[in-house]
């Protein structure tokens, strides 16, 4: 049976990831000087702008990178982590969420990550003239160009897209353990 502290860790975690992940994909798109007047960069603006212009103010973007924005994201994934530790476990090994915070960081970059390359994928099959496909293409292009070389078109398919996710969900189940090791390690 669901109990209340599994809901709200489920709910906390949904926000964090939608919030943070939109924190980390503003991140790429100025990275990626991807404009932001499209319908994806007005929501991820009207979504984190509450975190991320304050803390513009106090620290400043380094060349290309908005810091802003990963700072931003950190935080969110930080008091996630704090909230969920609470719950669960108290104060002991509290002195591990800051760990256990960036590897959720690096989790919701990966989860992130592989949410595009899926859009990507159905929308070249389902829509590719869709204004949002020319965006989704411009953001994992980076991404799936090193896979294009290796990997040559099967029957005019392009499986590069399956070969970045498989890549990153074994990245996920790696982090996943080294997560556990740190927590083992901690006690």
């Amino acid at each position: 049976m669901l109990t209340l502290t599994e809901l709200l860790v489920f709910l906390v975690d949904v926000v964090v990831a939608l919030v943070g992940g939109a924190c980390l994909l503003r991140l790429y798109m100025q990275y990626q000087r991807i404009p932001f007047g499209n319908p994806i960069g007005r929501f991820v603006f009207a979504l984190t702008d509450w975190i991320i212009l304050p803390l513009r103010k106090v620290l400043p973007s380094i060349r290309r990178i908005d810091t802003a924005s990963l700072l931003a994201a950190f935080l969110l994934v930080l008091v996630e982590c704090l909230v969920i530790h609470l719950l669960l476990a108290g104060t002991r090994l509290l002195h591990l969420v800051p760990v256990v915070a960036l590897f959720g960081l690096v989790r919701v970059a990966i989860y992130g990550l592989t949410g595009l390359v899926i859009a990507y994928a159905v929308l070249s099959w389902v829509n590719p003239d869709s204004p949002v496909y020319d965006l989704i293409d411009k953001l994992c292009a980076p991404v799936l160009r090193p896979f294009r070389r290796l990997i040559p078109l099967v029957g005019g398919v392009d499986l590069s897209p399956l070969a970045v996710i498989v890549l990153l969900q074994v990245g996920a189940i790696i982090l996943g353990n080294v997560m556990g090791s740190v927590f083992t390690l901690g006690r």
